[in-house]
This record gives C-alpha cells, sequence and structure tokens, in this order.
C-alpha cells in the first residue's frame, strides 16, 4: 500500500530506554510511514524524549494520557486519533523491540493480495509467531508454552482459523477500524488483540497473517501480568460460551 498513508500506533509506559531505537529502526525500514507513540505519563520521561523527537521529525507524533490505563484503552485513543486525521492503515506495533518493523512492508504487501478463494482484500494483517516461518527468539519457555496454548484455547472456544490472535503487531485499514463499535471494547490487557481479531471476523472481514521473528525484549521490564492472563482467559470463555448459546451476541 505504497501509496496509502500508514501510522504506526505505539503505546508507552517506562520505555525511555527503547524508544529512540525502535523509531529509528521503523524509518530505517519504512521511511514514508509516520509513528503516534501514545505515552500514559510515564514516570521515566518516555514522553519528553517523543516531544524532543518530534520537534525535529514531523514524521513523529505524541499523544499524552494522564495515567496507565491499559493497552486496550491506548491503542482505541489511537485509533480515534487516526481515523480523525484520515490515515488509511492504522499499525500496532510495541516500544520494546520484540516486534520487527523491518517486516512491516511484507505486512502492508499482505493487504494488497487477496485472500485465497474469496478474491477479497484483507483488512487486517497480523504478524504472526505461530504460522510456518514464524519464530520466537530468547523467549522464556513458560512464556511460549503460555502464548501457544492460550491461542490454542482462543481457536477452540471462539471457533476462529487464526494462528496467533493474541499477537500484537498487526496492520489494520482504517475503513474496517471506523466501521467497529469502538467504544465499546473495555478489554485492558492483551486480551484486547483477541477481542479484535474476533470483532474483524464478526464485521464479515479477512485476516491474513504474515510470519515474523518476536525478540524478547533485551531492556525495561515486561508488561505482562497475571491478572493480564486472568482477564484474558475468562473473556476468552465468556465470549465462547456466548457465540455457542447466543450467536453474534456479544
Amino acid at each position: 500500500m505504497s501509496t496509502s498513508r500508514t501510522l504506526v500506533m505505539i503505546p508507552t509506559y517506562q520505555e525511555r530506554e527503547n524508544i529512540v531505537v525502535v523509531l529509528e529502526r521503523l524509518f530505517a525500514a519504512n521511511p514514508h510511514v509516520e509513528a503516534l507513540v501514545i505515552d500514559d505519563g510515564s514516570p521515566d520521561g518516555t514522553g519528553d524524549v517523543v516531544e524532543a523527537l518530534a520537534a525535529d521529525d514531523d514524521r513523529i507524533h505524541l499523544l499524552r494520557r494522564a495515567g496507565k490505563s491499559g493497552l486496550g484503552a491506548a491503542y482505541v485513543a489511537a485509533m480515534r486519533w487516526g481515523i480523525e486525521r484520515g490515515y488509511d492503515v492504522l499499525v500496532e506495533m510495541d516500544a520494546d523491540g520484540s516486534h520487527p518493523p523491518e517486516t512491516l512492508p511484507d505486512m502492508l504487501a499482505a493487504l494488497e493480495v487477496p485472500a485465497p478463494g474469496s478474491g477479497v482484500l484483507p483488512a487486517l494483517a497480523i504478524g504472526s509467531r505461530w504460522v510456518d516461518g514464524g519464530s520466537v527468539v530468547n523467549w522464556p519457555r513458560h512464556r511460549e508454552l503460555l502464548s501457544r496454548g492460550g491461542n490454542s484455547y482462543a481457536r477452540l472456544m471462539l471457533g476462529i482459523p487464526v494462528r496467533d490472535a493474541t499477537a500484537g503487531f498487526r496492520a489494520y485499514r482504517s475503513s474496517l477500524l471506523s466501521r467497529l463499535a469502538l467504544e465499546t471494547i473495555d478489554s485492558r490487557g492483551y486480551c484486547f488483540q483477541v477481542d479484535m481479531t474476533l470483532r474483524t471476523l464478526d464485521a464479515g472481514e479477512q485476516i491474513v497473517e504474515v510470519p515474523i521473528e518476536f525478540r524478547e525484549r533485551e531492556r525495561g521490564e515486561s508488561k505482562m501480568s497475571q491478572a493480564i492472563v486472568v482477564e484474558a482467559m475468562l473473556k476468552v470463555t465468556q465470549w465462547g460460551l456466548r457465540r455457542r448459546f447466543a450467536p453474534r451476541s456479544r
């Protein structure tokens, strides 16, 4: 989608050590995209670092939020920001270096290839760890088992074909996002990704998975917690039961 306006949305909280490197890699591989950093009041000054970068590079934008209120809320705010300003593609990407921005051109290109058997262009491209060609590097064994198990459980409970529904590296057509009821999303943690996957499929849209090499962060602390895992399991179970006993009712 070389002629499309693409906005890469990067939520941050305590990512001062990573954000400069991530933005440098992003623009080196994708010089024509723009970036919106959504900072949730990072005490380490992440927002100030981004503000200084934005003063010298008009491809960088900053959305400051008062406090930490979850990944889902940050992305919803960024999606609204991007839709209001007319971007064609909105990309989710982590700030910790785990998502390879060098793979973004492949993800954008995948949005221009009709889905097999349908002739319809995908509305969502997911950078997937768990399809052929995908991989994880330097990830603890328990994290890999948790991710694989969680995705298998989501496929079983929700009846969806996506191999990596919890993946956080994704490219959406803004035309899809503008049709979704973003104000009804209350998923705070990583189950936000499953929620958005399900909403995309329920909207009748196609999803394509593009293999990526996912790397564990080298600096800073992971945002994963037991509460995030529990939220995801409970919500996936709830959605699955509703779909079985009351189809299309969520």
